[in-house]
C-alpha cells in the first residue's frame, strides 16, 4: 500500500467511525427506542425540576423510582405511570438488576449516598447519572469511578449548566479567543440558608456547607470557562459558630485560583447572600451572566466591540435538564463518553480538598 492509498483507506475509516454514532442515534430514534432512567432519591429538585423534563427527552424516559417514603413512591408512580413493580424502597434497591425497563439510575441524595448507590447500581448492571458534588471525599469518588469501570457502565455527573445556552455561549467566546486570552474570572454563588434541620448542614449527610452546595458552580465555571485545571489555590472562611445554622459547616469561603496561562478567578461561596453571576475577562472585552447557574431566567451581557450590551445565545432545542438527561442516553447508545463524565467530578473534589486546607492553614496550596 503506498502513502496515497494508505491515507485515502485511513481518512474513510474516519469518516465512517464519524458517522456510526450519529446513525445509532437516528436509528433508535427511529426504532422510538428511549432509555430507561430510575430516580433515586425524589427531593425537591428531582420531583419537580428533573422529573417534569423527560417529556422533552428524544432518548430518554423514566421508567423506575426509588424512594425512602412509601407516600411518595405512590403518588410519583401514579402521576408518571410507573408500575408498582418498577418502584423501589432504597432496601429493595438490588433488585434492580431484574428490571429491563431500567438504563440508567438518577442518584439524587445526599451526597454522602452518592457513593454507595452509584456502587450499588453499577453492581446491578446501571449506567449512572450522580449529582454533584459527585461524593464528600476523593477517595469515595475514585471508589465511584473504579466501581462502574469494573461493571463496564458509564457514569455521569449531574454538571446541568454544560448543556445550558448561555453557558456554552460563554465557553465559546472564552475559549474561542473573542475575548483574548482569558485574564481574569469572577464568580459569585450562593443562597441564605436559615434552617439547621436541612440535610445540608449536617455534615455527615453532606461533607461540608456552601462550598460542597452551591460553591462548587463557582468552580466548576472557572474550570470550564478557562478549560485549564488551576495550579494553586488561596482561601478564607468566615462562619459565625453562634448561629445553629452553621455548628457543623462553614457559611462563606472566598476562594482564588490560578491557572497555568496565568488566568485568575476570585470566587465567593456562600450561605449569607443571595448570589449566582459570573464575568469572565480578557484584553479584548468580557462576558457576563447574572442569574449564570440557576434552574432558568439566565440573563448575558458582554463587550466584545467597545460597547456593552446584552447578549442572546444561540437557541438549542432542549432545556439544560432534557439535554443532560438525553446526552448519557446518547453516549450509551453511541458508545461514546460523557463530556461530564466521573473524572471530571473528581476534579472538582481534589480542587475542593486544596480549599478547605487552604482555608484551614492560612496558606497558599499548589495542585
Amino acid at each position: 500500500m503506498n502513502k496515497r492509498t494508505f491515507m485515502q483507506v485511513g481518512l474513510a475509516a474516519g469518516a465512517m467511525a464519524a458517522t456510526a454514532p450519529a446513525a445509532a442515534l437516528a436509528q433508535a430514534k427511529a426504532e422510538g427506542r428511549k432509555l430507561g432512567y430510575a430516580m433515586l432519591g425524589l427531593g425537591y429538585y428531582a420531583t419537580q425540576i428533573i422529573m417534569p423534563r423527560f417529556s422533552e427527552c428524544e432518548h430518554s424516559k423514566l421508567t423506575a423510582l426509588v424512594s425512602g417514603t412509601p407516600e411518595k413512591l405512590a403518588k410519583y408512580g401514579a402521576q408518571y405511570g410507573v408500575p408498582e413493580k418498577s418502584r423501589y424502597s432504597y432496601e429493595t434497591f438490588d433488585r434492580i438488576i431484574d428490571d429491563p425497563t431500567v438504563d440508567i439510575v438518577y442518584v439524587v441524595t445526599p451526597n454522602s449516598l452518592h457513593r454507595t448507590f452509584t456502587e450499588r447500581a453499577a453492581k446491578a448492571g446501571k449506567h449512572v447519572m450522580c449529582e454533584k458534588p459527585m461524593a464528600t471525599s476523593v477517595a469515595d469518588g475514585e471508589a465511584m469511578i473504579a466501581a462502574c469501570k469494573a461493571a463496564g457502565r458509564k457514569l455521569m455527573i449531574g454538571y446541568r449548566s454544560r448543556f445550558e445556552p448561555h453557558n456554552l455561549d460563554a465557553i465559546a467566546l472564552a475559549r474561542g479567543g473573542a475575548l483574548g486570552p482569558v485574564a481574569t474570572i469572577v464568580a459569585d454563588h450562593g443562597w441564605t440558608a436559615s434552617d439547621p434541620n436541612m440535610w445540608r448542614v449536617k455534615k455527615a449527610l453532606s461533607g461540608g456547607g456552601s462550598l460542597m452546595d452551591i460553591g462548587i458552580y463557582s468552580l466548576n465555571a472557572a474550570r470550564y470557562l478557562t478549560g485549564e485545571e488551576p495550579i494553586a489555590v488561596n482561601a478564607m472562611e468566615s462562619t459565625d459558630r453562634s448561629n445553629p445554622v452553621f455548628a457543623e459547616v462553614e457559611d462563606t469561603i472566598n476562594f482564588q485560583l490560578l491557572f497555568p496561562s496565568g488566568a485568575t478567578a476570585n470566587c465567593v461561596s456562600t450561605y449569607s447572600a443571595n448570589c449566582n453571576r459570573y464575568r469572565v475577562s480578557g484584553p479584548k472585552g468580557w462576558v457576563e451572566i447574572d442569574p449564570a447557574t440557576s434552574y432558568g431566567g439566565q440573563a448575558m451581557r458582554a463587550n466584545l466591540d467597545g460597547q456593552a450590551k446584552p447578549r442572546t445565545p444561540p437557541a438549542v432545542k432542549k432545556s439544560q435538564f432534557a439535554g443532560q438527561l438525553d446526552h448519557l442516553s446518547e453516549c450509551i447508545l453511541t458508545g461514546r463518553d460523557p463530556i461530564v463524565p466521573g473524572e471530571e467530578g473528581l476534579k472538582d473534589l481534589r480542587i475542593i480538598e486544596a480549599i478547605y486546607k487552604a482555608a484551614r492553614e492560612g496558606r497558599t496550596v499548589k495542585l
